[in-house]
C-alpha cells in the first residue's frame, strides 16, 4: 500500500519527527542544519542579497526536473542575478493530506542534489500538513541569502543605450515543458525544461567582464526570465531604465520543438517561462567576450546576442522581423499562458 502524508505528520509530535528524520534530515544534512529553533550561521563579510519565493507548480514533476529542483534553482538564480554567491537557504513545505510520501522524498532528493551543485546550504525548514483539498499536493517556499561580490552593482534601472542584449540560451522551454506535461492539448513533442542553477554562469560572466574592463561596472543588468519569459523581463527593464530595446527576431534562439508547439497554439516563445535562462545587458564591445565564456558552460551553449538598447522608443520593445519589417512587441498583460504556478 502506498504511504501517504497524514495530518498527524503535521501535528508536531512523534510522526512529525519521523517525517523530518526519514526524509528532510536524510537529504539536507550539513554542519549548519540542527534540531534547534534557528540556524546559527557565519556572517558574510560584505553586502548580502536576500530573496524569497513560493513554488506551486502543477504537475510537481516534469521533464527535466520537479518542484524540489525548481525551488532551489529559482532562489539561487535570483541571488546570482544580483551578483551574490548563494550561501544559505531555508525551505517550508506545505503538504496535502494523502499526498504520496514517495513524491515528497523525490522532491527533497532533488533539492539536495541541486543545492550541492549550486554550493548553497539548506540550513532550516518547516513542514505543515493541510487537510485534503486545501492545497494541491505540495507547495514549497524558499528563502535564500547570498554574499554580493565586492564592486558588483546590477539592476533593472542600469541599462544604457549601446548595451547588447544577451540571452544565455534558447527561450520558452520550461513553460512549454509544463504545458505539455499537463497533456491538455494532446500534443506529443520532445521538450525538456531548462531548469538549472546559474551561479556558475553568472560567476563566469563577472570574471569575463572584470578581465576585459578591470571591474564590474560594465555589467549593467542580469535577470532570470522566469514567469512571463524574456519578453516580460525586457519590458520591465525598458521601463525601469527609460530606454528602448530593439530585438532581431532571427537572432532569438528557440528550440524547434518549442517553436512547433507555439506555432500550433498561437503562443509567443518570448512570453513562455524559463528556469535556466538569463538576460544580460553589457556594452556591445564586451558582447563577444561574454558569449565566448558562456559557450563554454553547460547551461549556456547556445547563448546569443538578440538585440541592443537604444535611446529611442523609451519603455518599448521593438522587433525587427524575419521579413525585414519592424513591429512593436506586444506588451504583456492579463494572464500569461500557460500558467505555471
Amino acid at each position: 500500500m502506498e504511504k501517504t502524508v497524514t495530518l498527524a505528520q503535521g501535528a508536531g509530535g512523534k510522526q512529525t519527527s519521523e517525517l523530518i528524520e526519514s526524509i528532510f534530515a536524510k537529504y539536507f544534512k550539513n554542519p549548519y542544519l540542527t534540531a534547534d529553533d534557528a540556524a546559527v550561521l557565519p556572517a558574510p563579510k560584505g553586502r548580502i542579497a536576500m530573496t524569497t519565493d513560493g513554488f506551486i507548480v502543477s504537475p510537481s514533476e516534469f521533464p527535466g526536473g520537479n518542484i524540489g529542483k525548481l525551488s532551489i534553482c529559482g532562489t539561487v538564480n535570483d541571488l546570482s542575478c544580483m551578483g551574490a554567491k548563494p550561501l544559505y537557504l531555508t525551505c517550508s513545505f506545505i503538504l496535502e493530506e494523502g499526498f504520496p510520501l514517495e513524491k515528497v522524498d523525490q522532491a527533497a532528493a532533488a533539492m539536495a542534489k541541486t543545492a550541492e551543485e549550486a554550493g548553497v546550504h539548506i540550513v532550516a525548514g518547516d513542514t505543515k500538513v493541510a487537510g485534503k483539498g486545501q492545497v494541491d499536493g505540495m507547495f514549497i517556499t524558499t528563502t535564500g541569502v547570498g554574499e554580493i561580490v565586492e564592486g558588483v552593482e546590477t539592476g533593472g534601472s542600469l541599462a544604457r543605450p549601446g548595451d547588447a542584449v544577451i540571452v544565455t540560451g534558447d527561450v520558452g522551454r520550461h513553460g512549454c515543458a509544463i504545458l505539455l506535461s499537463r497533456n491538455e492539448f494532446q500534443i506529443d513533442a520532445d521538450v525538456t525544461s531548462d531548469c538549472a542553477p546559474l551561479w556558475g554562469t553568472v560567476e563566469a560572466v563577472l570574471n569575463t567582464v572584470k578581465e576585459k574592463t578591470g571591474g564590474y561596472k560594465d555589467l549593467h543588468v542580469v535577470r532570470d526570465a522566469t514567469r512571463g519569459g524574456v519578453g516580460t523581463v525586457l519590458y520591465e527593464i525598458a521601463g525601469q531604465s527609460e530606454v528602448g530595446i530593439h530585438l532581431d527576431q532571427d537572432s532569438i534562439p528557440v528550440d524547434p520543438a518549442v517553436a512547433g508547439v507555439c506555432g500550433m497554439l498561437g503562443l509567443e516563445p518570448l512570453y513562455l517561462a524559463n528556469e535556466g535562462r538569463l538576460v544580460i545587458f553589457t556594452p556591445k564591445e564586451n558582447a563577444d567576450a561574454v558569449l565566448e565564456a558562456l559557450h563554454q558552460l553547460p547551461y549556456s551553449g547556445n547563448a546569443a546576442v538578440i538585440g541592443e538598447v537604444t535611446a529611442e522608443n523609451a519603455g518599448k520593445v521593438v522587433m525587427h522581423t524575419a521579413i525585414g519589417g519592424e513591429t512593436l512587441l506586444p506588451q504583456p498583460g492579463g494572464e500569461l499562458l500557460p500558467r505555471i504556478c
